[in-house]
Parts: C-alpha cells; structure tokens; sequence
C-alpha cells in the first residue's frame, strides 16, 4: 500500500529520527519526503510504502502513537488513494 504520512509539532532535535526508525522498525519503506519549519513548527510529508497484509493502515498508525507521545508530534497516516480520489474529481 502506498501512503501519506504527515508529521507536525514544535520543532527539536530528534524527530526525523524518531519517525524513520518506528517506519523501519514496521518495515514501512519512505518513497519520498518534504519538511520544512514554520516559525517554531516542524512539518513533514512522507510517501511511502508498506505491505498492507503485514500491517494494514491502522496498524501503522496505532504504532506512531507512542512516536507523538514521546516526540510531543501529531502523525497521521492516510491511503494515498484518498488524495488521487479528491484531484480526480
């Protein structure tokens, strides 16, 4: 499956590092990213890709929550087939 993985909180040290471990840990390979900060905000879009027999899209998301709690960040994870639906219409 092919996703959007989008990362915003205060921006420190560390998170980008946080996020790709927990994505290797799951085996969730990053296709491709973006990140910028906002003032005193981190941003950061992530593509990838996962086998979604192995770990659907909930799954995935049920474990970045304990990058947020312990990074302070909001992560959501969402099939990329959402944004082709909505710029196909």
């Amino acid at each position: 499956m092919i996703a959007i993985m989008t990362v915003t909180g205060l921006d420190h040290t560390g998170i980008i590092a946080a996020v790709s471990a927990k994505c290797a840990e799951l085996d969730v390979n990053i296709l491709n990213v973006s990140q910028t900060i906002m003032d005193k905000y981190f941003t950061m879009i992530l593509h990838v890709q996962f086998d979604d027999d192995v770990h659907g899209i909930s799954d995935i998301q049920d474990a970045m929550k304990a990058v947020e709690d312990q990074e302070k960040l909001v992560i959501r994870v969402q099939s990329e087939a959402i944004f082709s639906a909505m710029h196909q219409i």
